[in-house]
């Protein structure tokens, strides 16, 4: 009579666990949660991109952390700030001619916790004169007003422009 205990507590336990792991669909899955956060990021980098593309770097600095904090590197050295960031880009890019039409490619998302993300990625600038492009790394943290690029790091390459 005392073997059959451990035996019976065993199929109990045993029982429960195949329940608890059969359940386990019920509840939200991490990937469902981390694709939500892909979305969100991937309609503020849409979002970038539309303004981009109707010469507003305004409201393609919306996606941008509005604060002291927020960085930019690039060729030219460290932007500090928002303020810093918004007068590098009307700098580097004055008029519809320098920003030409902008596209994202290749996105990967590297999620560092529930609240941050960073996300490697390649960019275009198809102009008159010339494209350009090069590979970006964006660090995002989930913030009150939503998902924003505390930190970019961009890197240009001229790339040829292919003949007629």
């Amino acid at each position: 009579m005392r073997t059959t205990r451990p035996c019976i507590w065993m199929t109990v336990a045993l029982a429960m666990g195949i329940f608890l792991f059969v359940r386990r669909p019920a509840f939200p899955k991490p990937a469902d949660e981390r694709k939500a956060d892909r979305e969100a990021i991937g309609t503020v980098l849409s979002a970038q991109q539309i303004a981009w593309n109707r010469g507003d770097v305004d409201t393609f600095l919306v996606g941008y952390w509005h604060s002291p904090e927020l960085t930019f590197s690039g060729s030219t050295g460290v932007a500090r700030g928002w303020d810093g960031v918004l007068a590098r880009y009307k700098k580097n890019y004055p008029d519809r001619g320098a920003m030409g039409h902008l596209d994202f490619s290749e996105l990967e998302f590297r999620f560092l916790g529930p609240d941050a993300v960073l996300v490697l990625g390649r960019w275009h600038l198809k102009r008159e004169k010339d494209d350009v492009g090069g590979v970006f790394t964006l660090v995002w943290q989930r913030l009150p007003d939503g998902w924003k690029i505390i930190h970019d790091h961009t890197s240009a390459a001229v790339v040829a422009k292919s003949s007629p």
